[in-house]
């Protein structure tokens, strides 16, 4: 029974707390609140943090349908609650939930028999976090980051309510998990947390596709945990999209008394694929097989999680493949099933993130192992999900707008940064090291690591991903390669890097108030951060608004082309992978996302797409000017995904200046997925005006392949 639809809410007090949830109570000044929802989607709620007190009165049929049998049970069952809940029935106390993206359920079978209408009562509580380097609330990027409202309240009954029946025995929880995919057989570990009042004994049933399993099982009252394999031979393997096919499988389980077989007391249904996937040294193999990870960050396909529709959230997903990406990277939030069903069905693989970002207090550190190990019981069969990271940047740090709104400010926190990086904290050494034992422990199938975005540190050089802003936090574009050829490990995998741009749809911009644009509200509400705009695309330079805006979105689009083009370059020597920093806007805002809030591309879409297409040549770069008459040594690469050998290749380089050109010729094949050099550019600056452009141009041709590159510097003065 689906208790969703319209309710009647009203902001918490002390007194309304005490009486809420009885019966009786009138509802006279209570406003409409929709289920699910956030309450601030809500106009009578729009501005409040609540708690917020919802009711919803609702009939319920108690007697047992013809064929049901004897001790049938009835469950409260919730979805998900924004962040926290108290749950009253029939002014009787449930008990309270914690975890946002964690389903609850509560056994109510006495309090529907005992009348024919009912009053469900939920105090949701989502309490802002004022101290954000020390947060209580296991929120992740919808209570602290720098790509939404900082203002913004998730608070809310975000996920589907219901009415559940089921026999005596219920499956409380089910963990599958492919433990091990070859072409000759695939294993299949299943984990039931069984419920039931009296000890028993139950047959246990499971099938995967038309594998079937069946079990006797003993029970003591009250919860159960059962576990047990079912092995397929010569099964269909899943595969990324860039592999594969990705034939999925239906997973069912069902319990039923052992003396009585044909009455299923509980059925769960869910599908999975079978794979295998492991991380070694940041190198990624699907089913054996190597695969360079070519990947973007996300974050909530929409700020109200809860109004994005499944065509919104299955759209990402379609619009990553697209792009030519592998990999997703749900940035520091769990997201909606939708998404990861059509990550399954797509072939896309996931970089799933725990909701940690930044610093948290130590009171919380029971509470996130309870929801590492809740992670893997909810989303643990979809065989998308490739890594488990328990962490993002364990940084105790208040890194919101003002972080960025002055240069001291700015180093202040950098500074702090690479302290807590490299000193034992609290969240990197305590909370991480924790989060990711349960990690490991609930789920020994795939990779996990406990925080993204700590440097190699001493006296171990441990370390994790990089996260590599140069162009927008620090330095120059240019210099990503020279630190990455100083410092090899940091290219292990680069999970964050780009700038900002201001999005097509701008109008939030006010850009009729050009050049007196509302930079504070622009950096509070919606991220701009002035203070790099205003050394790499000056605003100042621009006479309109349009002009800046597109010179935004050029400036991301030269940074993201050539930070991917540098890192595939790289392939596994020593680079296994990279996440650009990121994908779509969830809000309006002027972030480094490629796609905008409406999904409108931004010109770093593009780039993007281009530096990921399976075959591209690139060359050594030029510098941003060069002296008439210097010398210079061009080597050029080849880098092709493909899993075929590529025979016959030609590639042809043409220099050309105003008044002149030159060019040079080179044949040869390139092994399936590598990264191949073909040869070398020596030349010379030619004698030409100050200003001049020089320009690179490359083309590759082959059977069934083509790729084109283009490099420009000015020729300065002799």
């Amino acid at each position: 029974m689906d208790l969703g639809g319209t309710w009647l809410g009203v902001v918490a007090d002390d007194d309304r707390r005490r009486t809420f949830a009885e019966p009786d109570m009138a509802e006279d000044d209570w406003a409409p609140l929709e289920v699910p929802s956030h309450w601030r989607s809500a106009e009578a709620f729009a501005t409040t943090d609540g708690p917020v007190l919802a009711r919803r009165r609702f009939e319920h049929d108690t007697a047992p349908g013809a064929d049901a049998g004897e001790g049938r049970r009835r469950w409260l069952v919730l979805d998900g609650i924004f962040y926290q809940g108290d749950i009253w029935l029939d002014g009787a106390y449930l008990g309270d939930t914690e975890g946002y993206f964690v389903p609850h359920a509560f056994e109510i079978t006495a309090l529907l028999a005992a009348r024919a209408e009912h009053l469900l009562a939920i105090e949701a509580t989502c309490t802002p976090q004022t101290d954000r380097a020390a947060k209580r609330n296991l929120t992740g990027v919808f209570q602290h980051w720098d790509c939404l409202d900082p203002d913004w309240n998730p608070g809310g009954i975000w996920r589907p309510v219901r009415v559940e029946e089921t026999g005596p025995v219920r499956i409380r929880d089910l963990r599958v998990l492919c433990r091990e995919a070859t072409p000759q057989r695939a294993v299949v570990v299943c984990r039931a947390n069984l419920e039931t009042v009296e000890a028993t004994t139950v047959i246990v049933r499971s099938s995967i596709g038309a594998v079937d399993h069946e079990l006797t099982q003993p029970l003591a009252a009250g919860e159960n945990r059962v576990e047990w394999t079912i092995t397929i031979e010569r099964p269909e393997l899943w595969w990324p999209w860039a592999l594969g096919d990705q034939p999925l499988h239906e997973v069912v389980v069902e319990v039923a008394p052992a003396d009585r077989p044909d009455e299923v007391s509980h059925r769960r249904d869910l599908r999975t694929g079978l794979r295998t996937v492991a991380l070694d040294d940041w190198i990624c193999t699907v089913n054996g097989e190597r695969l360079f990870l070519k990947g973007a960050n996300q974050g909530p396909t929409r700020m109200a999680l809860a109004e994005a529709t499944a065509e919104e959230l299955s759209a990402d997903v379609a619009l990553a493949k697209a792009t030519g990406l592998d990999l997703l990277r749900v940035h520091a939030h769990i997201t909606r099933p939708e998404l990861y069903d059509a990550a399954d069905e797509a072939g896309l693989l996931l970089w799933q993130d725990l909701p940690l970002q930044w610093g948290y207090a130590r009171t919380v550190r029971k509470q996130a192992m309870r929801q590492a190990a809740a992670a893997v019981r909810v989303l643990g069969h979809h065989p998308s999900i490739a890594l488990w990271c328990g962490h993002n940047e364990p940084m105790a740090l208040d890194i919101g707008p003002a972080a960025h709104r002055t240069r001291a400010s700015a180093t202040s926190v950098a500074r702090r940064m690479t302290a807590a990086q490299q000193l034992p904290t609290w969240n990197r050494t305590i909370l991480d090291r924790s989060i990711k034992r349960v990690l490991t422990s609930a789920d020994g199938t795939r990779p996990v690591i406990a925080h993204s975005g700590v440097f190699p540190h001493l006296p171990a050089l441990e370390g994790t991903d990089s996260h590599l802003y140069f162009g927008w936090y620090h330095g120059e574009e240019r210099d990503l390669s020279r630190l990455l050829a100083a410092v090899p490990r940091l290219a292990r995998f680069v999970s964050e890097f780009g700038a900002q741009a201001v999005p097509v749809d701008a109008a939030f911009c006010e850009p009729e108030r050009w050049p007196e644009l509302d930079w504070d509200r622009l950096a509070h509400t919606h991220a701009l951060q002035k203070l790099y705009f205003d050394r790499y695309v000056p605003p100042a330079a621009h006479a309109t608004f349009a002009s800046w805006q597109v010179a935004t979105q050029q400036y991301q689009a030269e940074l993201v082309r050539h930070h991917v083009e540098h890192l595939r370059r790289l392939k596994y020597r020593p680079t296994g992978g990279f996440a650009q920093f990121f994908f779509a806007d969830g809000h309006p805002g002027v972030t480094w996302s490629v796609l905008g809030h409406d999904r409108a591309p931004k010109l770093g879409h593009a780039a993007l797409t281009a530096a990921c297409a399976p075959v591209i040549v690139v060359a050594d770069r030029l510098p941003a000017d060069v002296a008439p008459g210097s010398s210079h040594a061009l080597d050029v690469h080849v880098v092709s995904d493909l899993r075929r050998r590529i025979d016959d290749l030609d590639l042809t380089a043409t220099l050309t200046w105003p008044g002149g050109a030159h060019r040079w010729r080179f044949a040869g094949d390139c092994p399936p997925d590598d990264c191949v050099r073909v040869g070398t550019l020596q030349l010379e600056v030619p004698a030409a005006e100050a200003g001049a452009e020089l320009v690179l141009d490359l083309s590759l041709t082959g059977p069934d392949v083509a790729a084109t590159n283009r490099y420009t510097t000015l020729i300065g003065p002799s």
